[in-house]
């Protein structure tokens, strides 16, 4: 799987061990920066990462940004773009699996190296599980977030 990785400076910190972490468990990075500290705007990096999952350019994004909120924020504003801030294992994967997240955030600020290491290939190992027999309700919610999506 590519899996598109994007951080502002805040980001930047821990952008190297999402990298790692991509190609730890056997994935594909396109990394869309940024490649300094550099101050940079957030919603400028989740709509890059955004339209790079919307072109099929990757089948998953990870967005850092300080505390992983505004660009959490700035992701779901992109129809498409399911993102969730995850600082534990159990939101990282739950998120795939139940809600189809296709969009993991991180706050550099907020986790250390190991933890978002950990996150990462807990999201990557994922995977929807609405087809599943015996899942259906999940497909069934995440339907109704099309719909609520489709409304707005």
């Amino acid at each position: 799987m590519k899996v598109a990785v994007a951080a502002d400076h805040g980001g930047f910190p821990r952008k190297e061990d999402v990298l790692a972490a991509v190609l730890g468990v056997g994935h594909e990075p396109l990394d869309l920066g940024v490649f300094s500290s550099d101050p940079v705007d957030y919603p400028d990096l989740a709509e890059k990462l955004g339209h790079a999952l919307l072109a099929g350019e990757a089948q998953r994004g990870i967005l850092l940004c300080g505390s992983g909120v505004g660009a959490c924020i700035a992701a779901n504003k992109i129809g498409g773009v399911y993102a969730a801030v995850c600082h534990d294992t159990f939101s990282a994967h739950q998120g795939v699996e139940h809600d189809d997240m296709n969009v993991l955030c991180l706050g550099a600020r907020v986790i250390g190296p190991e933890l978002v290491r950990e996150i990462t290939a807990v999201f990557l190992r994922a995977r929807f599980l609405g087809n599943d027999p015996g899942q259906e309700r999940h497909l069934r919610r995440v339907a109704k977030i099309h719909k609520l999506e489709e409304k707005s």
